[in-house]
């Protein structure tokens, strides 16, 4: 377990590995940000946005909390899509979950968890439009992993939701929306393989918010 005082020494050398191969980099690190993806994840101290996808600082805006939900009464994360894609320009936006996700799990149980409750409501109403398909499911560890993607699912159906997405699509062609999965137990990065036209198509019937311009 790493201890206070050996944060600001791994700084430090964090610091010096890279002046080491790019004397410019904090330089140009102040310049500013343009980065092509938006990752929302969950806050889960085991799931690090950066590390996982291999990138660098400035590369990858990033919103997490409790199992990477995407609410539109969330102003914080309302306003990071808003200046992600109205700002920044992102061209990716991924919804990342992960296998054994705490979150995921406490909606699953049936009990008074308390602040919780109203953050886990998004969960269980995944569950809820999935119940058939989830209650088939037999084994505990096969259903909870499946309502992990099915959340992602659903998070990016919520991103899709916006106006400021559909609009800038729609005039622009981006961004396009994913969801992910991060295996804690292998390290894989799984891409369900979200249809971004398809799940666009699906919505506009009732929240079509972008005409283009």
């Amino acid at each position: 377990m790493i201890t206070y005082d050996q944060v600001f020494e791994n700084n430090k050398k964090w610091i010096k590995e890279k002046k080491a191969t790019n004397k410019d980099f904090f330089k140009n690190l102040a310049e500013g940000q343009n980065p092509n993806f938006l990752y929302i994840g969950c806050s889960d101290s085991r799931v690090t946005a950066e590390e996982l996808m291999g990138t660098n600082p400035g590369e990858v805006f990033v919103h997490r909390n409790v199992a990477n939900v995407v609410s539109n009464i969330d102003l914080n994360a309302m306003s990071v899509i808003d200046y992600a894609v109205g700002t920044l320009e992102v061209k990716h936006i991924v919804v990342c979950g992960h296998y054994f996700c705490g979150g995921v799990k406490a909606a699953m149980q049936a009990k008074d968890l308390g602040l919780l409750n109203p953050w886990l409501r998004n969960i269980r109403d995944v569950y809820r439009l999935h119940k058939d398909e989830l209650n088939a499911i037999k084994d505990e560890t096969l259903k909870y992993n499946r309502l992990v993607e099915l959340n992602v699912e659903e998070q990016c159906i919520n991103v899709i939701k916006t106006a400021v997405v559909q609009k800038t699509y729609l005039n622009g062609g981006y961004p396009l929306v994913h969801g992910w999965v991060f295996d804690v137990q292998s390290g894989e990065l799984i891409d369900l393989k979200i249809d971004f036209d398809e799940k666009l198509h699906e919505i506009q019937e009732i929240y079509n918010l972008g005409a283009a311009e």
